[in-house]
């Protein structure tokens, strides 16, 4: 009986690579043995290692052993083309990392500028920048300019009420389509004339000094509690943050049929644009 073995006709010999990586030195081999906690200690479970004296020491040792191995097994003497090429043709075939540390050297990535650089801070310092005083003048003036249209505006109405209405100044503030500062959208147009303003009391051309104590001091410590929620950033929660406008339940004005009620509190009715 005859047997007979078919091979492809495609079947090539197999060459072994030429270059053949370097044997690895015997004293680094010895080294890279060590466990990292010494020869003769027993190792202990992964984070139970007392960080001691003696196992930094340990652990430096090792690591000016690791870095002192020569990996040529000799002296490579000056580092030629031709040494640089071997180094770079035992690399792995996937990928040389050789390589693309030498174009990292060569071709380095642009590193962002900081932050904080001394142009920014110059800019800062140019358009931003308002000293302690000036900081805590400004906040007091839009606290006391929030509790005249609070006080103006609602001082006989519940809490609720006076909030919403300190809500829609706020919102105001925030909109792209009014003054980006509370005392701005409250005494907007004041200086058109009279009852040219957005609000009755900022523009009638009677004294806004307050008249009933106790009134004014309910005005003042809303005020104080919304501006804290205006300049963090907090939302006042009374109306929607959409709601712009307002009027009274004894008035209905012409604007009132082109943008949608959102809330009825107290005697206000409270709107935001389509």
């Amino acid at each position: 009986m005859l047997f007979i073995t078919l091979a492809p006709a495609h079947a090539q010999a197999i060459r072994t690579a030429d270059v053949t990586p370097l044997q690895v030195p015997a004293e680094l081999v010895a080294v890279r043995a060590q466990p990292a906690i010494g020869p003769t200690m027993t190792p202990l479970a992964p984070g139970q290692q007392p960080l001691t004296a003696a196992l930094l020491t340990n652990y430096v040792e090792r690591q000016k052993a690791l870095r002192a191995a020569n990996v040529f097994g000799q002296d490579p003497g000056e580092l030629t083309s031709d040494v640089l090429l071997g180094y770079i043709a035992r690399g792995s075939l996937g990928g040389n990392s050789a390589v693309s540390a030498i174009a990292s050297f060569t071709s380095p990535a642009a590193r962002p500028q900081p932050a904080l650089n001394p142009s920014a801070l110059a800019a800062y310092v140019e358009t931003s920048y308002q000293p302690l005083s000036k900081r805590l003048d400004h906040a007091n003036a839009e606290r006391d300019c929030l509790a005249q249209a609070i006080y103006h505006e609602a001082r006989g109405e519940s809490a609720a009420g006076q909030l919403a209405v300190a809500n829609v100044i706020v919102n105001r503030a925030r909109s792209s389509k009014f003054p980006s500062t509370l005392c701005g959208v409250i005494y907007q147009n004041a200086d058109k004339g009279r009852y040219r303003c957005q609000f009755t009391f900022a523009c009638d051309g009677r004294a806004d000094a307050p008249g009933e104590r106790r009134a004014w001091a309910r005005s003042s410590q809303l005020a104080q509690q919304v501006y804290a929620e205006f300049a963090l950033g907090e939302q006042v929660g009374a109306v929607p943050g959409s709601a712009l406008y307002y009027h009274t339940t004894a008035v209905r004005p012409s604007w009132s049929n082109t943008y949608n009620a959102v809330a009825q509190i107290g005697s206000h009715i409270f709107y935001s644009p389509n």
